[in-house]
């Protein structure tokens, strides 16, 4: 059981990662069915997700659930349902994911913006590419508008910034934790 019950409507920073640190994705297709899964399990009624990023032993996720029993409704049934392909298709068996997913409440706007810019760089901040557009499995490319996508909710973070272009920098420029007020609009 959760500690503390998920309140919806209200943003929580979710994420997981493999058993001992292992591999969550093992062949280039995971990644996609991943996705897949997110899109069929994280419908407009249950939960928005904001933002995401998935690395070989993890994935972030920036969610604003929408269900009264978001574990439940859908994040039960979407690691199941991951979990089961995965172990079919490597002939694994047992779960794939360290325990259940941690989930930890925004409270600040401030700490919303900041954490879209953590799950963003996270492949850059851990050597994987030299800039956040270069990692294919996360929205940071929906968020500059190099790639349309079905998936983040972009608008909660990018209203706050006076363009897509100032987010990159906002991201990019990630040793500074303060967020510059030339790139955020009037408040």
């Amino acid at each position: 059981m959760r500690k503390e019950k998920i309140i919806p409507d209200h943003y929580y920073h979710v994420y997981n990662r493999g058993v001992n640190y292992e591999k969550i994705f093992f062949r280039e297709d995971n990644w996609y069915f991943f996705l897949q899964r997110v899109k069929k399990y994280f419908t407009p009624d249950k939960a928005s997700i904001i933002a995401y990023c998935l690395m070989p032993n993890h994935y972030h996720l920036l969610v604003l659930p929408h269900t009264e029993d978001f574990g439940r409704d859908v994040m039960h049934p979407f690691s199941i349902s991951y979990t089961k392909a995965i172990n079919k298709e490597q002939g694994r068996i047992g779960p794939l994911f360290q325990g259940p997913f941690q989930a930890r409440r925004v409270m600040e706007t401030a700490d919303l913006l900041n954490l879209s810019r953590y799950i963003h760089h996270n492949p850059v901040t851990v050597g994987f590419v030299n800039k956040p557009a270069d990692w294919e499995f996360s929205s940071y490319n929906e968020y500059t508008g190099r790639r349309k996508g079905a998936i983040p909710k972009t608008g909660i973070i990018l209203d706050h910034f006076k363009s897509k272009t100032a987010y990159a920098r906002f991201v990019e420029d990630s040793d500074d934790l303060h967020i510059p007020k030339e790139l955020l609009l009037d408040q």
